[in-house]
């Protein structure tokens, strides 16, 4: 097996480099060189940052030059809560019912039975409980420290995480009567417009994540990215042009932002804010797409390099 593994570090270029990753050997290389190495192992192809046209090129490209720091806020998943809630309001956003350094500091007798778990400053890390009871404390705890060391930054450098405090917070559990599991309605904002959304759907089943796109008037788009299509009719949500509505107040002036939504029991919850969709590495299918939603984001002029560069 060991053998194997050294065989493969030296063959596989791909799988050498998740290797070096993982250990921090890229740490030091600066966002435009490690962006261009990782983007040519992902996409394929080479990455244009002087002359941007694809929507995964032009992510790219904002994680370099649109360095607002405002967006460090709007990612942290505790600030970005108090950040919504001064431009759409309160009645939006999921409570929160605590917040702290450290596993040890968590004050669980103090939690109802359901609730969620999740850092402030990583994307993808979340821990649902559904009964108190049954939590296997060693466990979450190896989970949680797991969490606390990441460093989200250096993966993809999706820029506005690299200056987060890491924290922990619990927030209520939200849960949707009519259906299995949330569903969460995805907005695309191109500066403070939105031109299409997306659903995720069957996230924890046996077959893997599913992605429907669909325009402003709920037609089904006719691509994929990186994840297939259901086969499910799925129905248009009951407050989807207020959603709408809110996206284009929290998105204004942003070159592209993704606006998440949940819907449960007919009320709206704020999910969270996306600067880099799939950090900017899933692959349109047709190709032609990656154009059609790159020619949707206007770049600005003025580079920014805020005062987090």
């Amino acid at each position: 097996d060991m053998i194997d593994k050294i065989a493969k570090l030296i063959t596989d270029k791909k799988y050498r480099f998740y290797v070096l990753l993982r250990h921090g050997f890229y740490n030091k290389w600066s966002d435009e060189r490690f962006l261009k190495k990782i983007y040519k192992i992902r996409m394929g192809e080479s990455l244009n940052l002087e002359c941007p046209v694809t929507f995964n090129e032009k992510l790219q490209w904002l994680k370099i030059y649109d360095r607002n720091p405002e967006y460090t806020k709007m990612v942290d998943k505790y600030e970005a809560k108090k950040y919504v809630a001064n431009i759409i309001g309160e009645q939006y956003i999921i409570p929160t019912l605590g917040v702290w350094k450290k596993f040890e500091d968590i004050k669980f007798e103090d939690l109802p039975s359901q609730f969620v778990l999740k850092p402030t400053h990583t994307s993808g890390n979340v821990f649902v409980c559904k009964n108190k009871d049954n939590i296997e404390y060693r466990e979450l705890k190896k989970e949680v420290d797991k969490w606390m060391e990441r460093k989200y930054y250096y993966l993809h450098r999706e820029w506005p995480y690299k200056n987060i405090k890491p924290r922990i917070i619990a927030e209520t559990y939200i849960e949707n009567k009519n259906e299995i599991g949330l569903r969460d309605y995805k907005f695309m904002c191109f500066n403070g417009k939105v031109k299409c959304s997306f659903v995720c759907s069957s996230r924890n089943s046996k077959e893997g994540l599913h992605v429907d796109f669909y325009d402003l008037e709920w037609n089904k788009m006719p691509f994929t990215r990186h994840y297939p299509n259901s086969s499910e009719d799925i129905k248009k949500p009951i407050n989807y042009e207020q959603m709408i509505k809110l996206s284009e107040k929290l998105s204004l002036n942003i070159p592209f932002v993704r606006v998440d939504f949940y819907e449960a029991n007919g009320k709206i919850y704020f999910g969270e804010l996306t600067f880099y969709p799939g950090s900017g590495f899933e692959e349109f299918s047709p190709e032609r797409y990656d154009k059609i939603l790159g020619d949707m984001i206007k770049l600005p002029k003025n580079k920014y390099n805020g005062n987090g560069a």
